[in-house]
């Protein structure tokens, strides 16, 4: 994951063709103090990861706790979440193609990302659910009938959820390859997102036309890498 060198440099020599005591306590210190370099520094760079995803849950309590949310605090919510669902997935979904380039920041961490979106997708489903819903099954049955953008965010939680659990090395084992060819479906997330805000837009549709560029490219790029590898395969004549 990163880039260290793992061949420590031992000194100390060799006594009739066996290393020294001197040497090999000095290599073992070096090998060691590589090793917990490496686990601290991997530490601490996932903490920040962590922190940074968390920034915006702690900016919406903020909001919360000082009443900035404006005349319409859940509808504010509502856009908040989302939003915050939308950019992260934009970059899980960035990460590979920056990696590609040499930039591989987002790729170390896209299991976070790719976690921090299920939750603030999921806290946005909440808030829909209370506010809006009132855990009551047959208004819930109504909205799913009569609005289809909740019919396709909910699609967009559900693959969600699945990618999240997932997302566990035990189950990524037992998957095997069956697990990349899952979490492809993150691109159906991403139609299924650009669909639920146009829909929601009405009028404006700045922010969907937006979103579905992006996404679109994103798509195009990895059809292309696709076909490349597939080019690759095929037996030469």
């Amino acid at each position: 994951m990163y880039a260290f060198d793992a061949r420590p440099q031992c000194s100390g020599g060799f006594e009739g063709g066996r290393p020294g005591l001197q040497g090999l306590r000095g290599c073992v210190s070096t090998m060691t103090t590589s090793v917990l370099g490496q686990k601290a520094r991997s530490f601490w760079s996932t903490a920040l990861a962590l922190v940074l995803c968390a920034l915006p849950l702690a900016m919406m309590v903020r909001a919360i706790q000082r009443d900035l949310l404006g005349p319409d605090p859940a509808e504010a919510l509502m856009h908040m979440t989302g939003e915050w669902s939308i950019r992260l997935l934009l970059l899980v979904l960035f990460a590979r193609p920056l990696a590609r380039y040499g930039w591989s920041v987002l790729m170390r961490f896209r299991r976070i990302l790719g976690v921090s979106t299920f939750f603030y997708a999921g806290l946005h489903l909440l808030v829909f659910l209370q506010v809006y819903v009132g855990w009551q099954s047959d208004i819930l049955l109504e909205e799913l009938t009569e609005r289809p953008y909740v019919v396709v965010g909910f699609i967009a939680w559900l693959i969600l959820l699945v990618l999240a659990v997932t997302s566990l090395n035990r189950l990524r084992r037992a998957l095997g390859a069956r697990w990349r060819r899952l979490h492809q479906s993150v691109y159906i997330v991403a139609v299924l997102v650009v669909c639920h805000v146009l829909w929601l837009s009405r009028s404006d549709i700045g922010a969907a036309l937006f979103y579905g560029v992006v996404f679109a490219g994103l798509l195009g790029w990895r059809l292309q890498q696709k076909r490349k590898y597939f080019t690759k395969q095929l037996p030469s004549e």
